[in-house]
This record gives structure tokens, C-alpha cells and sequence, in this order.
């Protein structure tokens, strides 16, 4: 089994353990890190929402359409469906000479628990514009405009806009997508499996691409637009601005560092966030590229109070190994 990579505290016993994975690597694939079965295929989800959007960028649609640095972010988001996410993906499809009505997202109620309120309370009903991926789909909507093809169907395997990300995602992970196992992601687009080591190394070329460099500078200058109000993406980057990471479904996170041009992936077995969330922090915050400021910063996210419903002290998640 892969090792325990975070263990839940209670008192002075462990209580409950997450097994996991991770791997940290360069543009040629040379390992700085790793630990677990990094060979082993996965599904990174929403983790890889850059290399979704990769396509858009290197053919210019980003700047045929004017999309502005937080749209950009927004792109790359699994955002909560707050009011200001909402703003941006409709300025996203406006600009593209889209409308919501184009997605094939589905809705569903905001992350958020205000933005899920504030719908409720308005007697009205969740779009799918409040959908967390609709900012990346608002980016495949304005490829396939640029591409000058129907943007019906767009999410199917078989579309030119998925055909594009599968040419980008399997040039940088350096994985033949034609014959990896593929599965449809919760947003209806498809999600391919590919091994951590790989995706790692795909990160860590990316972010020396002019491509990596725009989305590394639109997220650093809008954290918010890429998760939200208390969400660990957003916050972990406000902490420590040279970092892009992104979680994924079932407790995936994967990113890169581009002032060292590195790459990193991280899988936690059971699906468990709260062992992710330390484990990558915990991981990242051991390499020797970060000042003492960003170490700090880094190590804080590692270990999490327990509270109990009267806020008192009853135990913490921490990053193990």
C-alpha cells in the first residue's frame, strides 16, 4: 500500500490515516521528491485545468477575445460559484459570443455555502453558470470559436476542442492518450489517466512555456478566482504568491513552482481533502527553492486544529513523514 501521508489526531491517539502518493519533478522527469507508487495511472480531474486551457492560449484565442488576467484565472478554477465567479464566467462567454445556454456543464448549487444561501433565499435556482467548472468551460466554448467549429457537443471525446487538450495534455505529460484509459469527469468532459511522475513532469514544462507563464501571472494576481472565500487553493497562494496549485476530485492536487521550473502531483487513496491539503503542503514545504518567509508560510498549512461544535481543541490533522 502507499504510505500514510496524514494522520487525524485525537488526544495524544491517531485516530484515522490517509495513504497516498506524490511525486515532485523537473521538465525531464528527474525526480526531487516522491514517495508511494508514482507509476501507477490516475485520474487527475480537475487538477490539470491548465493544460485544459493550454490550447486557448497558444492559439490566441485568449487575446482574439480579449480575456483579462482574472478571466484567465477563472479558467483554470474550481471556484465556489461565488457572485464575483459568476461575474467573470459571464463576462468570459459574452466576450466569446457565447451564452449560458451553450454550456453543457450541468448546474448544480454553489460550493459556497453564502452563494448557495443567497440562491435560496431568492426562491430561485442554481444555473450553470454557478457550476465550479464554468469558467474552464467558458475557455473550451471560446476555443471552439476560435477553432470555427459548432460548440455543440464540445465536451464529447470526439470534439475538436477535446481533441486539442488531449494533443496538449499528452505532449506535456509525454503519455499517448490514444491508448491511456479514459473515464467522463463530473462536468462532462472527459478525464484521462496518466501516472504521477508523468504529471509532474507535464507541469514543470508547462511553466516554462510562455503559455504557463500567463496563467502563473493571472492566478498570482487573482487567487480568489481560482477557488474562493476560505478555500485552501486560494489561500495556500495568497500565503506563498510563487506557487500555482490546484486540487482535483477525490483529493488530488497538482501544479508548479515556476521560478525552478518544477512540477508536482499529489493522489491521496481515499479521497480525503483533509489529508491531501496537508500532505501537499507538507511536501512542497521541504524543498530547498523557497525563501524562509515561503517555508514558514508553507509549514502552516501542514497541521490543522480539530474543533469540536463548542469550539474547543479536540485533536488536528497533520502532515506525516
Amino acid at each position: 500500500p502507499n504510505p500514510i501521508i496524514a494522520e487525524i489526531k485525537r488526544g495524544k491517539i491517531t485516530e484515522s490515516v490517509h495513504r497516498g502518493a506524490f511525486a515532485i519533478a523537473d521538465s525531464s522527469g528527474n525526480l526531487k521528491a516522491n514517495s508511494g507508487d508514482i507509476a501507477k495511472p490516475f485520474y487527475p480531474r480537475s487538477a490539470i485545468k491548465a493544460f485544459q486551457l493550454y490550447p486557448l492560449l497558444s492559439f490566441g484565442g485568449a487575446e482574439k477575445f480579449g480575456f483579462s488576467d482574472e478571466e484567465i484565472a477563472l479558467g483554470v478554477a474550481s471556484h465556489g460559484g461565488e457572485a464575483e465567479h459568476v461575474r467573470v464566467a459571464q463576462s468570459m462567454l459574452q466576450k466569446c459570443g457565447c451564452g449560458e445556454d451553450h454550456y453543457e456543464c450541468g448546474a448544480h448549487w454553489p460550493t459556497d455555502r453564502a452563494a448557495s444561501n443567497a440562491i435560496l433565499l431568492s426562491g430561485e435556482k442554481p444555473r450553470q453558470v454557478h457550476n465550479n467548472c464554468s469558467g474552464k468551460h467558458a475557455g473550451m466554448l471560446a476555443l471552439s470559436k476560435h477553432l470555427e467549429v459548432s460548440p455543440k457537443n464540445y465536451v464529447t471525446h470526439g470534439h475538436a476542442v477535446q481533441q486539442e487538450i488531449a494533443k496538449a495534455m499528452g505532449y506535456f505529460c509525454d503519455v499517448d492518450l490514444l491508448k491511456s484509459e479514459h473515464a467522463i469527469d463530473g462536468c462532462s468532459v472527459p478525464t484521462w489517466a496518466m501516472p504521477l511522475e508523468n504529471v509532474a513532469m507535464g507541469f514543470a514544462k508547462l511553466s516554462a512555456t510562455p503559455e504557463g507563464e500567463r496563467m502563473i501571472k493571472a492566478v498570482r494576481a487573482n487567487p480568489f478566482m481560482v477557488a474562493g472565500t476560505d478555500r485552501f487553493d486560494t489561500q495556500i497562494m495568497k500565503a506563498v504568491p510563487r506557487l500555482f496549485i490546484k486540487l482535483g476530485a477525490e483529493a488530488v492536487f497538482c501544479g508548479m513552482i515556476e521560478h525552478v521550473n518544477l512540477g508536482f502531483a499529489l493522489k491521496c487513496d481515499d479521497g480525503g481533502y483533509r489529508g491531501a491539503e496537508v500532505a501537499i503542503a507538507s511536501a512542497l514545504s521541504h524543498l530547498s527553492c523557497w525563501t524562509e518567509n515561503e517555508r514558514i508560510a508553507l509549514q502552516s498549512f501542514t497541521t490543522v486544529q480539530q474543533k469540536n461544535w463548542r469550539g474547543i481543541d479536540v485533536g488536528e490533522t497533520i502532515a506525516s513523514g
